[in-house]
């Protein structure tokens, strides 16, 4: 799997250098409107390379513990990802083909096999009218307030909410801006984050309602479907609102609360989660800022099972508090944090392998975007 791997991103590179060296040999000649200039004037290339250092101060540190969310789970120095992404936009089509490699990335597409491992999205759209632009292919999820690139996120680990709602998703989706500050989105899909195929023949519809200032933004998310197997699992309801907002020059904050609840297939009581987070963000200089994450999460009647330590009927809560740098050289951020996650019962193992509510670790990420 590692070779094939490798194999696409060196053919994927290949490939972008014979794109950008054509543009070379043929930008020398004395055509400036030619098709090629035009065409190239159109594509663009973007991305990024990430990685960290992590270190237990009350656990070991031999990968056996970490906080169960998403890419920032290895101890000492470990591997993030490689991000390429390659754009064309026209006045009324385009595409986007971002393709991810590394642990991050795989991480990120859990559910595709073989050389969809690579694809982290890959869809087309059409802007049919000023207001109305259909997308059809993989493309990340409109819910909740991270990211899967590093670049998207102030804090380098990822919270509870984020790992557990969905990533990614594959289908139609119509974005329909209504005036100036207020839009919406509706979309049909795929189970979340079965991006390569649909195996379950079930489907599930999103929707949204977005407003937007200069001073910042808020949105609405919602899905219902059936995620799963038929008669093995009963159909979600996710609800879910994000919102950021610039207080002045210095102070910024972004919040975001999500719920969901899945319906038994036969009699019984609905189960999920639900969690709420706040970002609030201080710029100290133009190169370094700071900011908190600070997310309450909470597991009801075994909606979520190997995550959080959970009580006799399948309760149980987190609290993850996690203050983070950020220094800027140039195009590369340095990212220094701090996370304690504390439980309601008893979800790590400590330095004297005992059970225990309490997991306080460091983070040291690096990011370098291009």
């Amino acid at each position: 799997m590692k070779t094939k791997t490798v194999t696409n991103f060196l053919k994927t590179v290949t490939l972008f250098t014979l794109l950008f060296s054509s543009y070379s040999l043929f930008s020398q000649e004395e055509k400036p409107a030619n098709t090629l200039d035009k065409l190239l004037s159109k594509v663009s290339l973007s991305g990024s390379v990430d990685g960290y250092y992590r270190h237990n101060f009350n656990a070991p540190n031999d990968n056996s513990v970490a906080p169960k969310t998403f890419f920032v789970d290895e101890s000492g120095f470990a591997l993030g990802m490689v991000n390429t992404i390659l754009k064309y936009e026209d006045k009324k089509v385009g595409f986007v083909a971002d393709l991810v490699f590394g642990p991050r990335g795989q991480d990120a597409v859990f559910n595709s096999d073989e050389s969809a491992q690579i694809i982290n999205q890959l869809y087309v759209y059409w802007n049919a009218t000023e207001k109305l632009t259909l997308t059809f292919g993989n493309f990340n999820t409109y819910i909740g307030y991270e990211l899967i690139a590093p670049t998207g996120n102030f804090n380098y680990s990822t919270s509870y909410m984020f790992t557990y709602g969905p990533l990614s998703h594959t289908g139609l989706k119509a974005d329909y801006s209504i005036n100036d500050k207020w839009s919406a989105m509706l979309s049909i899909m795929n189970p979340s984050d079965y991006t390569e195929n649909n195996p379950f023949d079930t489907y599930i519809v999103g929707a949204q309602l977005g407003y937007e200032v200069d001073k910042g933004s808020a949105y609405l998310n919602f899905r219902y479907g059936n995620e799963g197997e038929p008669g093995e699992v009963g159909p979600t309801f996710n609800a879910d609102l994000t919102t950021s907002w610039d207080l002045n020059n210095k102070f910024y904050l972004g919040a975001n609360a999500t719920y969901v609840t899945t319906e038994p297939q036969e009699s019984g009581d609905t189960s999920g989660f639900y969690g709420v987070a706040l970002y609030p963000q201080y710029k100290a200089s133009d190169k370094f800022s700071i900011g908190l994450r600070g997310e309450y999460f909470s597991v009801y009647n075994g909606g979520l099972t190997n995550v959080i330590g959970l009580d006799t009927e399948g309760d149980g809560d987190v609290i993850a508090t996690t203050l983070t740098g950020n220094y800027t050289i140039g195009n590369l951020t340095l990212k220094p944090e701090f996370r304690l996650d504390t439980t309601s019962e008893n979800s790590f193992i400590d330095s004297d392998g005992e059970a225990t509510k309490n997991l306080f670790s460091f983070v040291f990420g690096t990011v370098y975007k291009f």
